[in-house]
């Protein structure tokens, strides 16, 4: 089977960086004959209610669900695939603009609103108070922080962390610092081709990162009529599964043996903690602080502090684990998604490739 790998990542934030690299990749592809099927993540303008064109994804899912489609292609004959997202949040649209296209349940059910009632199904299922709830949302902030803080390294500046407001409370259940919203621009490719292909561009094994697996699941429908479905997260679990035995490990021993990186969504405190449980890195919610003192859930600092908008964040971080896995010890990279209020759940794994 044609083997998919990653050859290019890149992306801008706020006009900061470079996508130089991967146009320049395009190009060339493009110059030698063979075609580039492209993969759309839909920006917020995109109507959340339509049915989704072809090529076109949407959801914070979004980008893993690309990332599927484009391993299918890859296997069925295509030479390369480029996933790409825009959406400039800060610049493109006035602040009434966007809360009106965030409102996906209505404006009569806020996001704010649904994310307290799924955390308080979820509250129930696992027998933990409010109080237990918030204290292990500050912590998965804390282990945020210290991810974040280890990506800009010399360049970390106070001033890059959340002002004091965002520290206090929004609702009974989390703070503004808990639950992601980034107002800015953003831009990223994610340039996906066959490895013979690779091999006529002169990109080297130990400059690719192989698409390991992918598991997709969802829900048959999202908002408040599905919440006890999603506070469940069995759909979560049978994503995480098919993307190891599609990969052939079991990323959590992989993980706690140093082997691993992951990025968990990071949405809202529910969700990292739901993945956690899913992916067996704890059994029990009470296990989640010992584990968050050994080992950091993103590599980016999550959504709460790289700030990639709406549907992004997931194509955030496969941009940067990509990165993070060339220049790094470890082998595999595991990085979630998790769509609308979570009835879509993706899983994907990449790799280095073995020299």
């Amino acid at each position: 089977m044609p083997q998919a790998v990653i050859i290019s990542a890149a992306k801008t934030v706020d006009q900061t960086g470079c996508l130089q690299h991967c146009l320049d990749l395009e190009a060339r592809i493009q110059h030698d004959g063979h075609d580039i099927d492209y993969l759309t993540i839909e920006p917020l303008s995109g109507d959340w209610h339509s049915p989704e064109a072809e090529g076109h994804f949407r959801s914070g899912c979004a980008p893993i669900e690309a990332l599927a489609r484009a391993r299918e292609l890859i296997h069925g004959g295509s030479s390369a695939v480029l996933i790409h997202g825009e959406d400039n949040i800060k610049s493109d649209y006035p602040r009434h603009e966007r809360s009106q296209r965030m409102a996906i349940y209505g404006e009569d059910y806020p996001l704010t609103e649904a994310y307290d009632d799924l955390a308080r199904r979820f509250i129930v299922q696992h027998s933990i108070d409010e109080a237990q709830f918030r204290s292990l949302a500050a912590q998965l902030f804390e282990n945020h922080k210290l991810s974040y803080r280890n990506v800009l390294n010399d360049d970390f500046c106070p001033t890059l962390l959340p002002g004091e407001k965002w520290y206090q409370p929004v609702t009974s259940l989390f703070r503004g610092v808990d639950c992601a919203n980034p107002v800015v621009d953003f831009s990223g490719r994610l340039l996906i081709v066959e490895a013979s292909l690779a091999d006529t561009l002169g990109v080297e094994p130990q400059e690719r990162i192989e698409i390991r697996g992918v598991g997709i699941n969802r829900l048959e429908g999202d908002g408040r009529d599905y919440l006890h479905q999603i506070a469940d997260y069995d759909h979560l679990r049978l994503a995480y599964l098919d993307c190891c035995k599609q990969a052939g490990i079991e990323f959590a021993d992989e993980f706690r043996q140093g082997k691993g990186l992951l990025e968990a969504y990071t949405c809202y405190p529910v969700v990292p903690m739901a993945f956690l449980l899913a992916s067996g890195l704890v059994d029990v919610l009470e296990q989640i602080p010992e584990f968050l003192q050994r080992h950091s859930i993103t590599v980016t600092g999550g959504m709460n502090l790289a700030r990639a908008p709406w549907n992004n964040p997931a194509l955030n971080a496969l941009i940067t684990m990509h990165h993070r896995l060339l220049d790094g010890e470890e082998t595999y990279g595991m990085i979630h998604g998790n769509g609308g209020l979570g009835y879509r759940q993706g899983v994907a794994l990449l790799a280095k490739t073995k020299v």
